[in-house]
């Protein structure tokens, strides 16, 4: 039986826990962090983007070496709408998280291919008898649902593909919601990589988690053909699940837990109500992390549980409009609540993807006339949604 030491153990080697092993190689290169992963490579299979205005001081340096395309702003589409935004924007690939993190830690530091048996707050037991014994453990594994929420889904099927020409965009559309919509909010997104490469992602703001697979990637066909697109071969592909959090009993969901160590990413609920968006949460919990003195156990597991607690406070705005776009608009009619949304100011949209909004912010968005009847968005905030408790969320394909 194999034993070491090491002052972190992080598990997980997706985008939460990718970051905090670069953030502690970057701001605590004293200290040996070991990272555990269940799969081959680290960071699965992701295109990851954001906004630049979403990261926190030192957020860019971290996330350098993850960038694989950035532009200057971006595209909306609706019915009766269109607009051009000039929030710079950029995209990070699971490749290079896993270049990076084997850049930035030793070799012997990064176990790939390894299922973790057991954990505490500060020992690590895998299978095949090796065990680890750290200063402290946190929890970056993601989840198989989030018992304790309720609310929706967002789900997609992503593809890069190769053309024989070029497709003629200049800017990422981040939102394409002239297609067809059907199982509740659908719109399409499309990343330009290389004048003939593009990433096209087909997402759905859901009522049920169910993927069918064949049928995305015919509607993904079907919209290449729609812009005259000549599709040459499908480099690459990504689908999942997304929970989109409505309501929830957070205390109930951290002490269901089973390890005791403390939790990253979607394991401490660590991501926007609304939008699902994971990534500033994970820069900026990271660099936390990397500030902190006391990295022993207990403590660790102190400070995620603040850091998450405060999260959820600070979400309660965004989990009730959650509650509103699910319960107060039909599927069908849901993109009309986006497509208002686009119309406001920009520093305004910034400020809410970021997760920052504030008072005037909020009045702003709730003012005006309703893209959905008063009487249900009213009832709406009565309503809780699904339970989440069986979802996939780590990213993978639940198919």
């Amino acid at each position: 039986m194999q034993s070491e030491r090491c002052d972190l153990a992080v598990l997980g080697g997706g985008l939460s826990g990718g970051l905090v092993a670069l953030a502690m190689a970057r701001h605590r290169p004293d200290l040996r962090v070991i990272l555990i992963e269940r799969g081959e490579k680290l960071g699965g299979d992701h295109v990851w983007s954001f906004f630049a205005s979403d990261l926190p001081p030192g957020g860019e340096e971290l996330v350098e070496p993850l960038i694989a395309a950035r532009w200057p702003g971006y595209d909306v589409h609706f019915p009766g709408r269109s607009r051009r935004l000039s929030t710079p924007y950029r995209s990070a690939t699971s490749m290079k998280l896993d270049a990076a993190v084997r850049a930035a830690l030793p070799g012997e530091c990064i176990v790939t291919g390894a299922e973790v048996c057991a954990a505490t707050p500060t020992s690590v037991v895998l299978a095949g008898g090796r065990t680890i014994a750290a200063g402290a453990v946190i929890d970056a594994r993601g989840t198989h649902g989030m018992a304790h929420m309720t609310g929706g889904w967002q789900k997609f099927m992503g593809q890069t593909l190769r053309l024989s020409a070029p497709h003629g965009l200049s800017l990422p559309v981040v939102m394409d919601a002239r297609v067809e919509q059907v199982d509740g909010y659908r719109f399409v997104y499309c990343l330009p990589f290389s004048p003939t490469e593009v990433f096209v992602e087909d997402t759905y703001y859901a009522d049920t988690p169910a993927l069918d697979l064949p049928v995305l990637r015919r509607r993904l066909a079907d919209y290449a053909a729609q812009h005259g697109w000549r599709v040459e071969a499908v480099a690459y592909e990504e689908a999942g699940v997304l929970p989109v959090i409505a309501a929830g009993d957070f205390d109930a969901f951290w002490q269901a837990g089973d390890s005791g160590a403390a939790r990253a990413g979607t394991a401490a609920a660590l991501i926007h109500p609304l939008t699902s968006y994971s990534f500033p949460d994970a820069v900026k919990f990271a660099l936390y992390l990397s500030a902190l003195d006391n990295l022993s156990g207990a403590s660790l597991e102190r400070a995620s549980h603040a850091w998450a607690a405060d999260h959820w406070r600070r979400g309660r705005f965004y989990r009730m409009l959650s509650r509103m776009l699910f319960g107060a608009a039909r599927p069908e009619a849901r993109w009309r609540v986006l497509k208002r949304f686009y119309g406001l100011p920009r520093p305004l949209i910034e400020r809410f993807y970021a997760g920052r909004s504030g008072l005037a912010d909020k009045a702003r968005i709730l003012a005006g006339k309703p893209p959905v009847p008063i009487s249900a968005a009213l009832a709406s905030l009565a309503g809780r949604g699904r339970p989440l408790a069986d979802l996939a969320t780590d990213g993978r394909d639940p198919a």
